[in-house]
C-alpha cells in the first residue's frame, strides 16, 4: 500500500492547484489522509458506499468516489464543495490516486523481483520474462553491499533510495536486517569510479545520519542471473575486509588479494601451518611497540631507515627491537621470505580468531 505520506503529499497538491478540499479512505473505511477536518463521521457512510455497486454519489454535501487498481477498489475518494468543479476534480484525482497506486505496486514487484534474484530464487526462464514485464533491461551491473554499524532503519534506506531516485536501471532494496543493497548499472564506470561511487554512499551516511557504515562490492556482471553472484561476493568482501583489512571502508572483492584464499582455508590446515612456523604454541610478543614496528616495516618494504624515521626512533634502536623479535619468534622479519611467511601467519591467526569467535 502507497505510505500515507505520499497520499497526503498528492491530495495537498490538488488542493493548492483547484481549491477544493479532498479526503481519502481505505475501503473499510479508514482516513488515510485529508485536507481539511472532518466533523462528521464517515466511516459508516464510506463502508456502505464500498458495498454498493455505484462508482460515485453525492451526500451529506461530499462527491463519493471508488478508486480502483487492478480492478481491486483499493480507496474512497470524498470531495467537499458544493459546485460542479468537485466533481471534475475528483475524477481527476481518482485517476492521478491510481496511477499513484499502480507506479507503487510496480516499484514493489521490481523490488521483490530483485531480491529472488539476489537469493538466487528465480529459474532462468521465468528470470527473463518477468524482467520484461517489468521492463527491466540487461546492463552491467555490480552489487554493492552496505553494513550498518546498527540494525538500518528507515531514514537509512531513504537517503540511499534518494541518491538513486532518477536512475531507472539502478535498485536499492534489502535482504536482511542489517545490510542496504545496491545494485548499480556500470557501464560507464571503471574500477576508479566504483571506489568513489562507495565512498559517496559512505560520505552521505556519514554526514546524514552520524553512522558508521562498511561497503563491499562484487564483480562486474552482463546477465540477470550472475547478479546473485556478484551479491555473493559482496558479502564475502565484507566478511574478509573485517578480517584482514579492519580499517578500510570499502572493500572491492577483486582485491582482496590473500586474503581470500585465507578465508576459504579449513581449520585443520590452518592449525598445520601455524605449528610449522611458531611450533606448538603462538609466541606473545604483540605488545603495542611490537605491532606498531612490524606494522611500519612490513608498510615500507623492509626499509629499515624510512621505517626508523616514521617510528622517530634510531637506526640502532629498530634493529635491536628486530633482533629481540627475532629471537622469540624464530623468523627475521629483515628478510623477505621470512617476512612473507610471518605476515601470512599473522593473516591466518587473524582467521582462526574469527572462526572461533563466529562458534562462539
Amino acid at each position: 500500500m502507497v505510505s500515507s505520506h505520499k497520499l497526503q503529499t498528492a491530495i495537498d497538491e490538488i488542493k493548492e492547484i483547484s481549491k477544493i478540499d479532498l479526503a481519502l479512505y481505505s475501503e473499510r473505511g479508514k482516513l488515510a489522509a485529508a485536507t481539511l477536518t472532518i466533523v462528521e463521521d464517515m466511516e459508516k457512510a464510506v463502508v456502505d458506499f464500498a458495498s454498493s455497486m455505484a462508482e460515485s454519489q453525492m451526500l451529506a454535501g461530499y462527491h463519493f468516489f471508488k478508486v480502483f487498481v487492478e480492478e481491486e477498489l483499493e480507496y474512497i475518494l470524498l470531495t467537499k464543495s458544493g459546485g460542479e468543479d468537485a466533481y471534475m476534480v475528483g475524477r481527476l484525482a481518482v485517476c492521478q490516486i491510481r496511477n499513484l497506486a499502480l507506479a507503487y505496486m510496480e516499484q514493489f514487484d521490481r523490488n521483490n523481483f530483485m531480491q529472488n534474484i539476489l537469493l538466487g530464487n528465480m529459474l532462468v526462464v521465468d528470470m527473463y520474462n518477468k524482467a520484461q514485464k517489468l521492463h527491466i533491461e540487461q546492463a552491467e551491473r555490480v552489487v554493492f553491499v552496505l553494513e550498518l554499524e546498527n540494525k538500518k532503519d528507515t531514514a537509512a534506506m531513504e537517503l540511499v533510495k534518494n541518491l538513486f531516485i532518477t536512475k531507472t536501471r539502478d535498485f536499492v532494496t534489502e535482504v536482511d536486517e542489517q545490510n542496504i543493497v545496491v545494485i548499480k548499472d556500470t557501464a560507464a564506470m571503471d574500477q576508479e569510479a566504483l571506489l568513489q561511487f562507495a565512498n559517496m554512499i559512505i560520505d552521505s551516511i556519514h554526514t546524514e545520519l552520524m553512522m558508521r557504515v562498511r561497503v563491499g562490492y562484487g564483480s562486474r556482471v552482463n546477465n540477470l542471473q550472475d547478479i546473485s553472484r556478484s551479491y555473493q561476493e559482496a558479502k564475502m568482501a565484507l566478511e574478509v575486509g573485517e578480517i584482514f583489512y579492519a580499517e578500510k571502508e570499502t572493500v572491492a572483492y577483486g582485491y582482496l588479494g590473500i586474503g581470500r584464499l585465507i578465508y576459504q582455508l579449513p581449520m585443520t590446515l590452518c592449525e598445520m601451518f601455524i605449528h610449522e612456523v611458531f611450533g606448538e604454541e603462538v609466541p606473545d610478543v604483540f605488545n603495542e611497540e611490537n605491532t606498531v614496528t612490524i606494522q611500519k616495516f612490513l608498510e615500507n618494504n623492509l626499509n629499515i631507515s624510512e621505517t626508523a624515521r616514521q617510528l622517530y626512533v634510531h637506526r640502532n634502536t629498530l634493529v635491536y627491537r628486530l633482533e629481540r623479535l627475532e629471537k622469540v619468534i624464530g623468523l627475521d622479519i629483515r628478510k623477505f621470505d621470512d617476512a612473507m611467511t610471518f605476515k601470512i601467519a599473522m593473516m591466518v591467526l587473524a582467521h582462526m580468531k574469527h572462526q572461533n569467535q563466529e562458534k562462539d
